[in-house]
């Protein structure tokens, strides 16, 4: 009975810690990765407008701090106003800054001020070949 009771207490707290609010930082973290990987789906889309090709590339490292720069260039770029999923993805880094300089400016600790690092991603061993 013990061991049942005991089993039940694990179970219990491991789901109440899978169901925790995300931190600020998580929320930064999974933002950052979502919009990366959506601008690369906008990219690579067969239904791109032209436009969308000399928008400016958006690898986002929220340790890096050049990437407040790199937001605010990417949200202010003035083509492609039309395009949907332009816009959505233009109010998603607006968020994401948002978040960045305010809410959770006391989270995050900046890692390094390399600008070209964000230009030219460094592929993650598994991607190398």
């Amino acid at each position: 009975m013990k061991m049942l009771l005991s089993l039940i207490a694990l179970l219990s707290a491991a789901l109440l810690a899978s169901t925790a609010p995300p931190t600020c930082y998580s929320r930064m973290l999974s933002l950052s990765k979502e919009i990366t990987e959506s601008f690369k789906e906008l990219q690579t889309s067969k239904a791109v407008d032209s436009c969308v090709k000399m928008l400016p590339r958006l690898y986002l490292d929220i340790h890096n701090y050049c990437v407040l720069a790199k937001l605010r260039e990417f949200v202010a770029y003035p083509r492609c106003d039309t395009v949907l999923e332009v816009n959505e993805l233009k109010e998603k880094a607006r968020s994401l800054y948002t978040i960045l300089i305010s809410y959770c400016r006391r989270d995050l600790v900046f890692l390094t001020d390399d600008c070209n690092a964000l230009e030219i991603p460094l592929l993650p061993p598994t991607e190398w070949s």
